[in-house]
């Protein structure tokens, strides 16, 4: 899928023959740039939960491909991971976005300014884009401003539909120090129809305003609609009463965004809100609901909550993954929350629910169709916890463990045993405690990464990703990592890549390497699959 044009960016896949007769992949402009836009860095490592600030220094590639003319083609990429949801991170696209739109080159920014609307799909992305636009310009005399800008942003809310319009003006009003009326005062929008322009009075002007505009005049039915619409905003906004707020919010599906914070003190409003709220949110906030008694023990409340978090129909409409729903489940078992003083009893029922939910979940795994070997090396200290979560690294690996044993046909799961590694019976139809007690029980030494692969060439395997998993600190190399993956690329005829998951790690990399196939990951989340896939694909 390479873009028009009679430039074309190389395919982050391709691959050079080495001297010894072996592939390597050179690790190109078009491999960096698109492991910047996946996780904010050129290099072969990603470190979970680090959402790094996006600085010209860590843009190398991007700015060598926009100054060799092929700025369009970046802008097709921009597109490809902010909406093939390939992107872990999404600031690097919206600073990558920002900085094609300020490039010399007019066929550049023409694209970059085209893809806006497509890139930046809600008021947070936009309003994130308009600021890396100034932080660039920072120390430049002219403004951003321009005709293109204008137009770009006009063109965002003109092409809305109305009611979705009306809807993230109201959720979303502001962040990043902008708001929707500095963007309509600033690119001094033009609605398209009466509808947007309804809106856009609204946001500069006020309520009243519209009141005084639309009361007695005769509206087409769109109007009519956004005009409740706002009315119901306006109305829970000024209510202190708790039943009214309740009946809006049930409604009209409004969200806690819209509602003022002393709402927010009531049970009943919470309760609302949680008949409707995305169960991503949902699963966030069980330990503040539970706290707060809006989740009580046996109430229809909380059964509800279970019914919900373990519908099949729900999960697959939320696409929520099982890794997902493992954190959320490990963080209320925790009983407390990371900051504050915020206690409380996890309910034995909404935990039963949460471990239906895990099992269920692995349906929204797509299969990559990849030969996977997974090889881990945990020790059993309860102590060796996964950064920044909950979960111990034991569980975490038995849990990616399952992860590819029950959603990839050709998955091999070893174990590293006292200088050795073995093959594990994980399967398929196996809890998680007892993939966990599987993973365990074989006693670890040092962690040697080149094992795996010396073992599927023993035993004939051909593998397209060796994904090493160790809470062990020591790491330490019979042989190089790159040649051993090498002599297995050019003996199987595999593409072979290796991944390192330091578990506990705040840094670990392999080697110092020029080859695309080998990828360093520091501690583990869910952006950690996520980029382990694309690698997988030959999308990084």
């Amino acid at each position: 899928m390479e873009p028009s044009g009679s430039t074309t960016i190389s395919s982050p896949s391709n691959h050079t023959q080495n001297s010894t007769g072996g592939c390597s992949w050179e690790v190109n402009d078009k491999a960096k740039l698109c492991r910047f836009l996946c996780y904010g860095s050129e290099g072969d490592m990603y470190t979970a939960r680090e959402e790094g600030q996006v600085s010209m220094e860590s843009a190398g590639a991007l700015l060598s491909l926009l100054q060799e003319g092929r700025g369009a083609e970046v802008v097709e990429e921009i597109k490809r991971f902010t909406q093939d949801g390939r992107a872990v991170r999404l600031g690097p696209s919206y600073f990558a976005l920002a900085l094609c739109s300020q490039h010399s080159e007019l066929k550049t920014r023409q694209a970059a300014f085209k893809a806006v609307k497509e890139v930046c799909r809600d008021p947070a992305h936009l309003f994130s884009f308009i600021q890396n636009k100034k932080e660039l310009k920072e120390g430049m005399k002219c403004g951003i401003w321009g005709r293109a800008l204008r137009k770009a942003v006009s063109d965002w809310y003109n092409e809305q539909d109305a009611m979705s319009l009306a809807a993230a003006v109201t959720k979303c009003k502001q962040r990043e120090g902008w708001t929707h009326q500095d963007l309509l005062r600033l690119s001094h929008t033009k609605p398209a129809n009466e509808a947007i322009a309804l809106i856009s009075k609204y946001v500069t002007k006020g309520w009243k305003d519209v009141q005084a505009a639309y009361t007695d005049k005769e509206n087409s039915e769109e109007v009519v609609k956004v005009l409740s619409y706002l009315e119901v905003v306006e109305k829970v906004k000024h209510s202190c009463d708790e039943t009214e707020v309740v009946n809006l919010i049930e409604e009209h599906k409004l969200e806690r965004e819209q509602l003022l914070t002393d709402h927010l003190k009531s049970k009943q409003v919470w309760r609302a809100l949680l008949k409707e709220m995305p169960l991503q949110s949902v699963l966030r906030i069980l330990g503040k609901m539970t706290s707060n008694k809006v989740l009580e023990p046996g109430s229809s409340e909380t059964q509800a909550v279970c019914d919900r978090i373990q519908s099949e129909t729900a999960l697959t409409k939320a696409q929520i993954h099982p890794f997902s729903i493992l954190l959320a489940t490990e963080n209320y078992k925790r009983g407390q929350g990371y900051q504050g003083k915020t206690k409380w009893e996890p309910d034995s029922n909404i935990l039963k629910a949460m471990d239906s939910a895990f099992y269920k979940s692995f349906m929204n795994v797509e299969p990559v169709g990849k030969r996977f070997v997974v090889a881990v090396d945990v020790s059993t200290s309860l102590s060796s916890i996964v950064p920044g979560t909950s979960i111990s690294t034991a569980v975490a690996a038995a849990a990616i463990t399952m992860i590819f044993a029950r959603t990839e046909a050709d998955t091999h799961v070893l174990a590293y045993s006292e200088g050795a590694v073995v093959p594990c019976s994980i399967s398929a139809d196996m809890t998680l405690a007892q993939a966990t007690v599987e993973l365990v029980k074989i006693p670890s030494g040092s962690t040697d990464c080149t094992l795996p692969i010396t073992w599927a060439a023993e035993n004939g395997k051909a593998v397209d990703v060796f994904i090493v998993l160790t809470n062990n600190p020591l790491w330490m190399f019979t042989a190089s990592p790159v040649e051993t993956l090498k002599k297995h690329r050019q003996k199987s005829g595999a593409n072979a890549k290796l991944v390192m998951c330091g578990l506990t790690s705040i840094g670990h990399a392999i080697a110092d390497t020029e080859d695309r196939g080998l990828l360093s990951i520091c501690g583990f989340d869910l952006g950690a699959l996520s980029v382990i896939r694309n690698l997988a694909q030959d999308l990084i």
